[in-house]
């Protein structure tokens, strides 16, 4: 198989938002795919893979994806808050309660305040 451009590395981002904004999780995440293995400091890239695998259930490569993100960005308010959704979902809810208050705390948004039990300020 050639070496992709640059240029066909960002249609297959675009193209896996698209197919992750259509539900079709396991086809973003193929995609992706070749777009880490190019360019594996791509932050962007890795949260997109971490929200597919997420939604496609693979919930321990989603656990994965999202520390990675947090390592290279620690005040990402929603890779905490996804990160918590994941091991909720792996019945992992002590350590989820820890990332949905650093969501909160970094963001106090509606779901993340509620997430993480804090009362709503309004």
């Amino acid at each position: 198989m050639p070496e992709q451009s640059p240029e066909n590395h960002v249609i297959d981002f675009r193209a896996a938002e698209h197919l992750l904004a259509a539900r079709d999780a396991r086809g973003a995440v193929k995609l992706l795919d070749s777009v880490i293995a190019a360019h594996p400091e791509n932050t962007a890239a890795r949260l997109l893979r971490a929200r597919a695998f997420f939604l496609s259930a693979q919930l321990r490569p989603a656990e994965l994806e999202f520390q990675v993100v947090l390592e290279r960005e620690p005040d990402n308010a929603y890779a905490h808050f996804a990160l918590g959704r994941t091991l909720e979902r792996s019945g992992r809810s002590a350590e989820a309660l820890r990332h949905f208050r650093l969501a909160a705390a970094l963001d106090p948004k509606p779901d993340y305040l509620q997430a993480a039990r804090f009362p709503d300020p309004a």
